[in-house]
């Protein structure tokens, strides 16, 4: 088993996760990248332990991750992470990180520039810590979405909960 697996092997498999969407114009019936995050989440062997529709405002974002983080092992939120006057997914999360993991935004857009071309440098998909727990942000594209749960997320969720002891 190589060393990257082993790593993976070792994480707890099954995390207790909240599925945030912030947009100002989604429903539950029209939400395809939050319900997409769970569908794979559960596919995974993973909890969607939480989840809502909230609008694009960092006091409502903050507060829906400081509510939630104590009790679970991580927040994915989708949508807001743009750049247009509304989006204000990373404001409202950036304060908030212990650590940025700069490799996570990076990576997504290296891959996403392999699907999309130069849009891809308009994403500020974000990924950290806040008190010892997950907390990630992504695009609210389902390809997108797609994207960062199957070649990221996913594969080192494992790993991520090992070295956080979660």
């Amino acid at each position: 088993m190589s060393v990257p697996d082993q790593h993976r092997h070792r994480g707890r498999a099954h995390l207790q996760l909240a599925v945030i969407t912030a947009s100002d114009s989604r429903t539950p019936a029209s939400d395809d990248s939050g319900r997409l995050i769970r569908e794979l989440l559960e596919q995974a062997g993973h909890t969607v332990a939480h989840y809502e529709i909230l609008p694009d405002s960092p006091e409502r974002i903050r507060a829906a991750v400081n509510e939630n983080l104590p009790r679970l092992d991580g927040v994915i939120i989708t949508g807001g992470t743009g750049i247009t006057q509304r989006d204000s997914t990373i404001e409202a999360l950036r304060p908030l990180l212990n650590k940025e993991l700069e490799g996570f935004g990076e990576l997504f857009r290296m891959l996403s520039y392999q699907e999309i071309g130069s849009a891809a440098f308009l994403s500020r998909a974000l990924a950290g810590t806040a008190y010892g727990k997950l907390v990630v942000a992504l695009p609210g594209s389902p390809n997108a979405c797609r994207l960062a749960m199957e070649k990221l997320l996913l594969p080192e969720l494992g790993h991520i909960a090992h070295l956080l002891k979660l």
